[in-house]
């Protein structure tokens, strides 16, 4: 299916692997000029070498920032230049008991998962209703829905996300600018596959083996397994595209069947 993205430009926050890297590789597959996004120099420059080489016509470029920072963001910022699908999927998780969880640590989540995509998106919108056209991605997750009671921070984020990509869509009426949120499940991302390593080797258990038991202690997967980047990306993808006009201020679930809700 051709997603009608070969004029296009796109900016993939938090893209140097996992989901974001999925995302900006299959961008450019489809042939949209695409600008990846790393906390490090280094980072981005090995992420943009496997693009290149995974995609040889890739027309794609890096720029550094922790998002975080918003000194570091102005400065992306201002090298970003116009911007037609942005993909605000940069995150942190991670597991942590509610008491033992110090203001700094929830600062740092608010910053990351929630402010970044604030400041990107307002730099942004502007232009896109300018002109009339535009995708604006959050990429959520389920646990924004049914906070983990091990994740309550993570969980808080994710659907303030929620409740941004809501209130922005509103700003888009009469216009082709869509604003939608992905609600992620269990994804075997990169620093999911660090996390389970490690949890593994504590335990003296084989990876494989550790990842069927995070799965089986999940009573309402239906998927039955880690979903893989590219599957939450090929959503992506499709809300970054003209075919999806008519979905606007919408959270779409790619979460394996994990929330029980029909809707």
């Amino acid at each position: 299916m051709d997603l009608r993205l070969n004029d296009k430009t796109a900016f993939v926050s938090g893209s140097t692997r996992g989901i974001g890297f999925a995302i900006a590789r299959g961008l450019l597959r489809e042939g949209a000029t695409v600008v990846i996004n790393g906390r490090s120099d280094a980072s981005v420059h090995d992420a943009l070498g496997r693009l290149r080489a995974e995609v040889p016509d890739a027309k794609v470029s890096g720029l550094a920032a922790d998002v975080a920072d918003p000194d570091q963001v102005q400065q992306l910022l201002g090298s970003l230049g116009d911007v037609d699908i942005l993909v605000n999927n940069v995150g942190l998780f991670g597991l942590a008991r509610f008491e033992e969880i110090p203001d700094s640590e929830w600062q740092r989540y608010f910053d990351v998962n929630v402010m970044s995509g604030v400041r990107l998106s307002r730099h942004v919108l502007g232009g896109m209703l300018a002109q009339g056209w535009g995708r604006i991605i959050f990429v959520s997750s389920e646990s924004g829905v049914n906070v983990p009671a091990d994740m309550v921070h993570y969980g808080l984020t994710k659907a303030a996300m929620l409740a941004l990509g809501n209130g922005l869509a509103k700003l888009t009426r009469g216009t082709d600018v869509t604003v939608n949120t992905i609600l992620g499940g269990p994804t075997y991302s990169d620093g999911v596959a660090e996390t389970v390593t490690q949890i593994a080797q504590s335990q003296a258990m084989g990876t494989e083996e550790m990842k069927a038991a995070i799965i089986g202690a999940n009573p309402t997967t239906l998927l039955q397994r880690f979903i893989e980047p590219s599957e939450i990306a090929n959503l992506a993808l499709y809300l970054a595209s003209p075919l999806s006009a008519a979905t606007n201020g919408a959270a779409l679930r790619a979460d394996g069947g994990v929330l029980t809700a029909m809707v």
